[in-house]
This record gives C-alpha cells, sequence and structure tokens, in this order.
C-alpha cells in the first residue's frame, strides 16, 4: 500500500512537470522544459559575466596594461556571447526565431514611442565603449555634476563625486551634451587663483611672495612651474592671478584653493601686505546752505 501511494505520488508530480502547457511553433512546452530554458538564460548571463570579469582582470592585462582598454574589449565580449547564448537557448527550445518578426515589429513600435530613451542610451554605451570620449577613472564634468568616472555599463555610467556619492547618469548625456573630461590626454591640470592686494603694494614683490606659497605646496608641479599674472585694475585692488600645474589634486581643487589661501593670508600678514575690500568715497553737501545762497539771490 504505500508504495502503491508513493508511486502514485511520484506519478502525479512527474504528469506536472511534462503536461504541455501550451505549444508554439509546433514544439510543446510543460514546465520542465520552461524551467530548463530560464536556468540555460541564467548560464548564458552567469558565464558571460565570469568570462568578462576573467578577460579583464588576467588574460587581457597579460598583453595590455591600459586599463580602460581592457574593460571595453572585455564588455564588448559579454554583450556577443550574451546575444549569441541567447539565441542558442532560443533555437534549442524549438522557438524559430524567423517567426518572430512580428514580435520584433511590435517591439520596434515600442521603441519609437515608449522605449527610445533605452534605446538611445544603449546606443550612446556602445558609443562611448567605441570612441572612449570617456574612460573609467577618468575626472570629467557634465553640465553641474562634477566627479569620476566609476562604471560604464550599456544604459547609464556611474560618478562618483568628492561627497563619495554615486550619480547614475544615462550614457545619452554623454553624447547629447557637452563633457568636460579633465583627464582626456593626461592627469596633469592647470588652476588659477584670483588674489586682490591693495593699490599701495609692490606688483613685483606681490609676485615673488605668491610663487614662494605656490613652490612650498607639494602638491604643486615644479614642471611645469607655476607663474603670477598681473590681471587688471580693479576699483578697490590691484588683481593678480596665480597659476599652478597639479597632478595630486586634479580630484580636489577645492581643498587645493583653500591650502593656497591660508598659505597666501599667513605670507601677506607676514610681510604687512594690505588685502583690501571694496570702497568707496561719499562727498555731501549741505542743503542749508545751498537754500541760504538761493534766497540771498531773490
Amino acid at each position: 500500500m504505500e508504495l502503491t501511494s508513493f508511486d502514485s505520488v511520484f506519478g502525479e508530480i512527474g504528469a506536472f512537470f511534462t503536461e504541455t502547457l501550451f505549444t508554439f511553433s509546433g514544439t510543446d512546452y510543460t514546465v520542465l522544459s520552461l524551467l530548463g530554458v530560464v536556468f540555460s538564460i541564467f548560464l548564458v548571463f552567469f558565464i558571460s559575466g565570469k568570462i568578462r570579469s576573467l578577460l579583464e582582470n588576467r588574460i587581457l592585462p597579460k598583453y595590455s596594461q591600459e586599463t580602460n582598454f581592457n574593460s571595453t574589449v572585455a564588455t564588448l565580449t559579454r554583450y556577443v556571447m550574451v546575444v549569441v547564448g541567447l539565441m542558442i537557448v532560443f533555437q534549442s527550445a524549438g522557438i524559430n526565431l524567423s517567426s518572430l518578426n512580428v514580435l520584433a515589429g511590435a517591439v520596434g513600435v515600442g521603441i519609437g514611442f515608449g522605449l527610445q530613451n533605452i534605446a538611445n542610451n544603449f546606443i550612446s554605451g556602445l558609443i562611448i565603449l567605441f570612441e572612449r570620449p570617456i574612460k573609467v577613472g577618468d575626472r570629467i564634468e557634465v553640465g553641474e555634476l562634477v566627479g569620476n568616472v566609476e562604471a560604464i555599463s550599456a544604459r547609464a555610467t556611474i560618478i562618483n563625486t568628492n561627497d563619495n556619492i554615486s550619480v547614475i547618469v544615462p550614457n545619452s548625456q554623454f553624447t547629447d551634451n557637452q563633457v568636460i573630461n579633465w583627464s582626456y590626454h593626461n592627469s596633469v591640470v592647470r588652476f588659477r587663483f584670483s588674489v586682490g592686494v591693495s593699490y599701495n603694494e609692490d606688483p613685483e614683490v606681490i609676485k615673488t611672495l605668491l610663487l614662494e606659497v605656490a613652490n612650498d605646496n607639494k602638491g604643486i608641479l615644479k614642471d611645469p612651474p607655476p607663474d603670477v599674472l598681473f590681471d587688471e585694475f580693479g576699483d578697490s585692488s590691484l588683481n593678480f592671478s596665480l597659476a599652478v600645474w597639479t597632478k595630486e589634486y586634479i580630484n580636489r581643487p577645492v581643498v587645493l584653493k583653500s591650502e593656497l589661501y591660508y598659505a597666501i593670508f599667513a605670507k601677506f600678514k607676514e610681510h604687512g601686505i594690505e588685502i583690501p575690500f571694496p570702497q568707496r568715497d561719499l562727498h555731501l553737501k549741505s542743503g542749508f546752505e545751498q537754500i541760504s545762497e538761493a534766497s540771498k539771490i531773490s
């Protein structure tokens, strides 16, 4: 009796997994076959991800030391593997891809209306990977967003700001808008900082003191050397521009500005240099005297 009951239970379970749910393109689909398709799709994405990681971290570094190039090749390899793998899975499951023309047409209409942004971002991602206007690790500026490129995917790019905030930006932003890449050629950039002093000061002395401050900062490069430009005769001050080259502070320009201004203030205070503030001379004439003179004339 017990063996008979177990046999009946297993028979019902087997019938559940092998019972035909629907027929598509002449192929019967059961729960077991659908689970096989889902598992195969999972394997395609899992294996392609592992191969991408293996290519980027172990194989390609043996032949090229350029990290960004290795990442691009590994990512494109995964895309190809996913497309080919899905085609094999669908063909093995008995799905004739040529019979999906109607579905492809419907998807095309959907892209034309509701999915155009997704398609635009995907195509923009391919353009970024091929043309490489930005790369992982670059310091970029898009609109008001400034940060380092952390990752580039098919749909979006992750930017990490100085506040350690990760911002996900659609790839179309990098192809439709102006992008400032601070490290496109190399990681050496020049910053300019404005300094104003009183009209009583000697410009040559100011230049010497500013160069001393710049050369004392370890984060500022000696080659190319810093320079001081006499910008203008301002309303209340002589205005100078301290131009410095740096590699260390490309991600922290505000920190460099603060360090220099602290040092400049201390240096000016040590040498008695006056830092001016806006001033206006106001001349007043007595209205009573004018009225008195007018009454005498009359």
